[in-house]
């Protein structure tokens, strides 16, 4: 139980505002399939689309609007929200939430006979399902417990990335923040080179560890213990099963809209650890990851709808802490803004530069060695940083 003392601590959205999780999970994933309702009555098909305005322009104004929430609770709080079972039902929720609007999303392609144009639309509004799976995937990946593995396989099979929480865990956890990370970003890398080189690369680590670990195992890429083998049977069967049902057309919808859901999570990627860099020690050796080695942001609606992945400090060092732990430190690097709007902002490099270059020189100390530089750009930064001194 937590003490009086430090109730007053808890996060809102632990605390005071905690029942918003399950409207999340209950409502949130529907809102990108309200535009098939303008589209039915107007016949105009961009209505599809809207669900990607109203995220990515409707959260930024309300994480405006309603501010941050910087409140934090301590570490005795720790062991009672974690015993909470509120939270992993809210999760689990979400799961079955977003996984049923996607399959209404792909029943009404193919119901409503959509013309290639109205398929795009809808798809950029259904990016959002694979982007939201992921992330329930990764809260899920990090823990041990049975349900806690199969909701992750099963969520990252429907997203068809079913190697993630191996890369994730095993590969980007251990690597942040240096250059050997195909999933950390460098400072004048933009978000166009960031996904050339992490998409392919991330796939192929994933693979490569959880082989090189069978094979220490003495055991083969289908064996029961293959970790990736869950996600890839569960993706399997869903991709079959919609070509079989829905035919040729609905399949090329949902792999593009799968597809564009793995950009929700490259722009994740891109944003969460931009330019920062892990310090060697005398032997050559990177110091373990803390909390300093992430960008953190606080703003609430945001850290609603991403169950708190923004609180990414606290997440990199305690990496199996659940979504409602993460704590909010003052003495990390700070994003300006909330995920969404700075997703918008990675779009346009020069916008990108312009915002966060300073912040990544600033809290380097004007020190490039302190960055991870993208190093074609390594003369331009040099001017840049005399300037800053």
């Amino acid at each position: 139980m937590t003490s009086e003392a430090s109730i007053v601590s808890i996060t809102d959205l632990t605390r005071r505002l905690r029942w918003l999780w399950l409207i999340n999970a209950a409502v949130m994933p529907w809102v990108l399939l309200i535009g098939i309702i303008p589209a039915e009555l107007t016949g105009n098909v961009a209505w599809l689309a809207i669900g990607y305005p109203i995220f990515y322009i409707g959260v930024p104004l309300l994480d405006r609007l309603l501010g941050q929430d910087p409140n934090n609770h301590s570490e005795e709080d720790v062991p009672a929200l974690e015993a909470d079972p509120y939270f992993k039902r809210a999760l689990f929720f979400a799961l079955v939430g977003s996984i049923a609007a996607w399959f209404t999303g792909i029943y009404y392609a193919a119901a409503a006979d959509l013309s290639w144009l109205g398929l795009f639309a809808l798809s950029i509004a259904c990016m959002g399902f694979g982007g939201g799976l992921i992330n329930l995937g990764h809260e899920m990946g990090h823990k041990r417990g049975r349900s806690d593995r199969a909701g992750a396989s099963l969520a990252l099979g429907i997203a068809l990335l079913p190697h993630f929480n191996v890369e994730h865990n095993r590969g980007h956890h251990r690597a942040i923040a240096t250059p050997d990370d195909h999933a950390s970003s460098r400072l004048g890398e933009n978000f166009y080179q960031f996904i050339l080189r992490e998409q392919p690369k991330t796939w192929i680590r994933g693979f490569s560890l959880e082989k090189e670990r069978l094979n220490k195992l003495g055991k083969g890429f289908w064996s029961r213990d293959n970790e990736i083998l869950p996600g890839i049977i569960i993706g399997a069967l869903f991709i079959s099963a919609v070509g079989l049902l829905f035919g040729a057309k609905i399949l090329g919808f949902v792999l593009f809209a799968s597809w564009l859901g793995h950009m929700n999570l490259s722009l994740a990627n891109y944003i969460e650890h931009y330019g920062l860099l892990r310090k060697k020690d005398a032997s050559g050796r990177y110091e373990p990851p803390r909390p300093q080695h992430s960008w953190n942001q606080n703003a609430l609606i945001s850290n609603l709808f991403t169950f708190q992945l923004q609180r990414h400090s606290d997440h990199h060092a305690h990496p199996s802490r659940s979504y409602q732990c993460l704590r909010h430190f003052e003495d990390v690097p700070q994003l300006p803004w909330g995920y969404y709007e700075m997703f918008l902002l990675a779009y346009i490099p020069p916008l990108w530069f312009r915002v966060m270059d300073k912040r990544v020189l600033e809290w380097a100390g004007g020190d490039l060695d302190k960055t991870n530089l993208h190093e074609p750009k390594r003369h331009y930064y040099q001017q840049l940083t005399e300037q800053f001194a």
